[in-house]
């Protein structure tokens, strides 16, 4: 469509003016809208989850500004949108996945470091915390990813849900006051690296190990059967590879959300030794997390026995 189109057609400028317009802000959304598209698609259990985590966050703003709740998290009055927040996130880990946790009498009543296998996606690690906080009223902290503690928006929620473990310091002070704390070895490289094969991919990590000690705290391992099933990325490639190794990029490509059954397993505790040293201590842990996932984990994993793991409900637990 031409100028002279629009100016010199007897009595139709007001209706072409209108088509013209709406013409060119049609061709100018289509590349935005494409490449939303493509990232709901290639992100959309990461984008569901951090949406409500965004949701949630906002709610805890409106309650601390116009309901007048303190700053303070651990005050009775973040109770109720506590409880109502693990109401939800249990359910939707019961109705995806028939989440359960298996071996809860191994958890000490004191303090201990909980260390979990990561897999593509740790919704596995929230629900056990969430679950855990129903059962027992104890609402475990965690050590999260620089990165997500960077995003904005997010400090009220990381606050209340007690992930604002970032460093050395501060993981052993909340271990000395009696709590439970999660960890990752593994991280993002076990994240992105790992497969159906369940490999424990952590190096030579041995820091968590080292909290431990200087704490005083036992280890307990925890595993998640066939969480590799329930959630995929497509990181493990050599162009996926080659690009974290220089990025250190947060997440790849991720798909899934099918509903395979989860069961988080408890293995038994690693008790305190003032002799033992860090590395010893991590490679007991991480052959402890090797045993839980020989015994509760078909390997390779299977998306359909993991399927049918969730819907059988006469399936016996391997």
């Amino acid at each position: 469509m031409t100028a002279e189109n629009i100016y010199y057609t007897p009595g139709k400028e007001y209706f072409i003016w209108p088509t013209y317009i709406l013409e060119e802000c049609a061709g100018f959304m289509v590349y935005p809208m494409t490449v939303l598209v493509i990232l709901i698609i290639l992100y959309y259990p990461l984008m569901l989850a951090f949406s409500f985590f965004y949701i949630t966050n906002l709610i805890y703003y409106v309650l601390e500004k116009i309901g007048n709740f303190p700053e303070d998290s651990n005050s009775k009055q973040w109770n109720m949108p506590k409880k109502i927040y693990a109401w939800i996130t249990d359910l939707f880990g019961k109705i995806l996945h028939g989440y359960e946790i298996s071996g809860l009498e191994n958890l000490p009543q004191g303090p201990a470091l909980l260390v979990y296998y990561h897999g593509n996606f740790p919704i596995d690690y929230h629900c056990f915390v969430i679950r855990l906080y129903r059962l027992t009223g104890r609402f475990c902290y965690s050590v999260i990813e620089d990165l997500i503690l960077s995003l904005p928006g997010l400090k009220r929620f990381i606050s209340i849900n007690r992930c604002d473990c970032s460093t050395r310091e501060r993981c052993i002070n909340v271990l000395k006051q009696g709590h439970l704390l999660g960890i990752a070895p593994g991280g993002l490289r076990e994240q992105n690296y790992g497969n159906n094969q369940y490999k424990v991919i952590w190096g030579k990590r041995k820091g968590f190990a080292q909290i431990a000690i200087d704490a005083k705290v036992p280890i307990i391992p925890l595993f998640t059967q066939n969480i590799r099933e329930g959630y995929m990325a497509y990181a493990n490639i050599r162009p996926m590879r080659w690009f974290y190794e220089r990025n250190r990029w947060f997440t790849f490509p991720l798909y899934g959300m099918f509903p395979v059954k989860l069961i988080t397993h408890i293995g038994k505790p690693i008790p305190y030794d003032p002799d033992i040293t860090p590395e010893k201590l991590a490679e007991q842990t991480q052959r402890a997390i090797e045993d839980l996932r020989d015994k509760h984990q078909k390997i390779p994993g299977s998306i359909l026995h993991a399927l049918r793991q969730r819907f059988d409900a006469h399936a016996k637990h391997k």
